[in-house]
């Protein structure tokens, strides 16, 4: 969901999300220009097949989804969920015809059980409260149909430390930490079955799981 501390408050909710345009275009920045490199990689990683229902978690502009609804193809669903209401509507304008939008927090899904072949979420897990974020691992793993596919990717603070901390200045507190060892934690907690884990080369870990057969 969100790079930039002034696209953030210190409750670790959303602040100034009521400017789209602005996010994606701070997000180019962030990625050194290579955004849409790394969100193809993470949809590749994710595995999404033609005719999957896909759930984005904290989709923000809808520029992850929407590379998945293309994976998915006209048999295929994308549902993106984000608490930012100008963040939906951006994303609803601009939304290909597999492609739907719903304000909602990942901790408190508002959806059927076992209705998503994968679940997706990027850089969101960081802006839900600390002690909510165990809850939104759970919810995943409830809307995910069992065999289904969980890709989460998160923001990777660099490894030099005078990086680490020109980073920290630009990114502000929710981005500060490295999330890398809370999701190896929190995702086998939910259930899911951890597959693979690794990094990304512009800022970005990732951790793939499944939900075990029934």
């Amino acid at each position: 969901m969100g790079v930039g501390k002034v696209l953030h408050d210190h409750s670790g909710h959303a602040a100034a999300f009521d400017h789209p345009r602005g996010y994606d275009l701070l997000a180019e920045v962030a990625f050194l220009g290579r955004r849409r490199e790394m969100f193809l990689r993470l949809a590749g990683l994710a595995g999404v097949r033609p005719g999957d229902r896909v759930l984005d978690v904290g989709c923000g502009t809808g520029y992850l989804s929407r590379i998945l609804g293309a994976l998915a193809g006209a048999d295929g669903q994308v549902t993106g969920v984000d608490p930012a209401a100008a963040m939906i509507e951006y994303a609803r304008r601009r939304a290909p015809l597999n492609c739907t939008y719903v304000v909602g927090e990942g901790q408190s899904l508002d959806l059927p059980d076992e209705s998503f072949d994968v679940v997706v979420s990027s850089l969101a897990v960081h802006h839900i409260p600390d002690e909510e974020r165990g809850a939104a691992v759970r919810e995943m793993f409830r809307v995910l149909r069992p065999g289904g596919r969980l890709l989460i990717a998160e923001y990777r603070p660099p490894a030099h430390p005078l990086l680490a901390r020109l980073a920290a200045l630009v990114t502000g507190p929710a981005m500060r930490h490295d999330t890398r060892a809370l999701l190896a934690e929190l995702v086998p907690q939910a259930g899911f079955r951890v597959e693979d884990r690794g990094d990304l080369p512009v800022a970005l870990h990732y951790i793939r799981a499944s939900r075990p057969a029934a």
